[in-house]
């Protein structure tokens, strides 16, 4: 074998070895990002799971899935029903309503809670929950009060 025969067939494995060098990156690329993706389900589904127990673990909870997602219904006002049976967000929204000590305006509400009153789409979900489940009265003003 002349020497120029050997150098072809170094040439030639070195050939080979830098196209399995190129397919074995290729392949431990696509495994990391693999690995990646399972690890941000493993945290999703972790999130989701203390969520769900979460909710479930609240005092007269009712929760419900919608579109996948767990959901707690907030129940109509009734004889005996302490307003703790209610998720934080109307909580929070009595409790504005009771600070003002008379009838308050969405835009009034809002601002207690911090939300940005300056755009109207804020406000049209607060007045459905103020109007919501008889928890308050919509006077003919447009103002709210606590229902005695």
């Amino acid at each position: 074998m002349t020497d120029t025969e050997v150098l072809e067939r170094i040439a030639a494995r070195r050939a080979e070895l830098d196209g399995l060098d190129e397919q074995l990156a290729k392949q431990l690329s696509e495994v990391r990002a693999e690995r990646s993706e399972l690890a941000v389900a493993e945290r999703v589904l972790q999130r989701m799971s203390e969520q769900i127990a979460e909710e479930q673990a609240v005092v007269g909870s009712q929760v419900t899935h919608v579109a996948g997602r767990a959901v707690r219904l907030v129940p109509d006002r009734a004889p005996g029903l302490e307003e703790s049976a209610l998720t934080p967000d109307y909580q929070r929204i009595l409790a504005a309503v009771r600070q003002a000590k008379g009838p308050v305006a969405t835009r009034q509400v809002g601002e207690a809670l911090g939300l940005d009153t300056g755009v109207r789409g804020k406000l049209e979900p607060l007045r459905g929950k103020l109007t919501d489940r008889g928890w308050l009265h919509k006077r003919p003003d447009g103002r709210f009060v606590l229902r005695p």
